[in-house]
């Protein structure tokens, strides 16, 4: 199935059923009292979570959706029956923001259905307007009018941990050897075309989401490559592990690709700083990886260390996802900072 995270819909509730207008009708009373019934409610609009969803693809063919009017009231004070409600099922973390300002008005992520759309409600019957002065009122109620509204929604995926980089730096090895993911890996640029997500056990009883991203290239807010549309999937992430691929091939310099990507996020951030609840992805603890080190020499592996800490005074893990040198020791200090950031441990 293809890869969805972003559709725009018109969603509508269902109208009130109208009031009735009868009387009753027996051989002694051929036209006696008001009886009239109310008219049903319409049904609601509510979105519901499914964690075996992971595409808003299903919205793609379809984008008007409406709940079922409510039926009108009968004779003998029958009431109409309610119309039955729109039940639309989204991915887990799925984002509801209005159609035209780009608010947010649900964020499914800590809750797994919301009422975004209340159903009109139906009208009286002619016998709820009898009293002492007007004993045979010969008029009910509308039903209520529905509702209609536009809305976004957007595909977040959760996960606690994003792995970014260039295409071919070895993101996706690297989340297929901690974590049960078994994304698509071949040496050409671009072999991730979606967002990736694997659990990573921790123990016998932790565990966290890694999310591998489609590689970013310079240029990406401009359009170039897959663009940077995926970023929005690492926004929940309270951490990143940046792949470098240190190999040199085709004439990569390692310390230029690590600005570039982290220009390339900066330029996100930009493009969505006024949107409600963002929170700007540069902000996010990185942790530098160096892979592919079985292609350097010690001395080789030394010297670009040493030039990119002149640069950017971090701490470099160095790996081989190939070999999976190194690996548990990332993958500890990774453990180590998610489990305390979820209070699983203390800090």
């Amino acid at each position: 199935m293809k890869f969805v995270d972003e559709v725009k819909i018109t969603i509508s509730s269902g109208r009130g059923g109208a009031g009735a207008v009868t009387f009753r009708r027996e051989s002694h009373a051929p036209r006696g009292g008001p009886d009239g019934g109310n008219g049903g409610k319409g049904g609601d609009v509510i979105l519901r979570t499914s964690k075996h969803i992971n595409s808003l693809f299903d919205f793609r063919t379809y984008r008007k959706y409406h709940a079922e009017n409510g039926k009108p009231g009968a004779s003998d004070q029958c009431s109409g029956a309610d119309g039955v409600d729109l039940v639309l099922v989204v991915p887990e973390g799925t984002v509801i923001r209005t159609g035209e300002s780009d608010e947010i008005l649900y964020d499914l992520t800590d809750v797994n259905e919301v009422s975004i759309l209340k159903g009109g409600r139906g009208g009286k019957g002619n016998e709820f307007f009898k009293n002492s002065i007007n004993q045979a009122p010969e008029y009910a109620q509308p039903g209520e009018d529905n509702h209609t509204l536009d809305i976004a929604l957007e595909l977040k995926l959760i996960a606690d941990v994003g792995i970014i980089g260039f295409p071919n730096a070895g993101k996706s090895t690297l989340i297929s050897r901690i974590s049960a993911a078994k994304p698509k890996i071949a040496d050409y640029p671009f072999t991730t075309l979606t967002p990736q997500l694997g659990v990573v056990k921790v123990g016998d009883y932790s565990s966290f989401v890694v999310a591998d991203i489609p590689g970013l290239i310079k240029g990406a807010h401009q359009g170039v490559g897959l663009g940077i549309q995926f970023l929005r999937h690492i926004e929940r992430t309270s951490l990143f592990i940046h792949v470098v691929d240190v190999s040199g091939m085709n004439g990569r310099d390692p310390i230029q690709d690590f600005d570039d990507i982290n220009f390339e996020i900066k330029q996100y951030d930009a493009m969505n700083e006024d949107k409600d609840g963002f929170f700007p992805l540069a902000s996010r603890e990185q942790i530098v990886v160096f892979n592919k080190i079985d292609l350097l020499s010690k001395e080789q592996l030394d010297k670009l260390t040493k030039a990119f800490k002149k640069k950017h005074n971090t701490d470099i893990y160095a790996i081989s996802g190939v070999t999976g040198k190194n690996i548990n020791d990332l993958l500890a200090v990774v453990a180590n900072k998610i489990l305390k950031a979820k209070g699983v441990i203390e800090t």
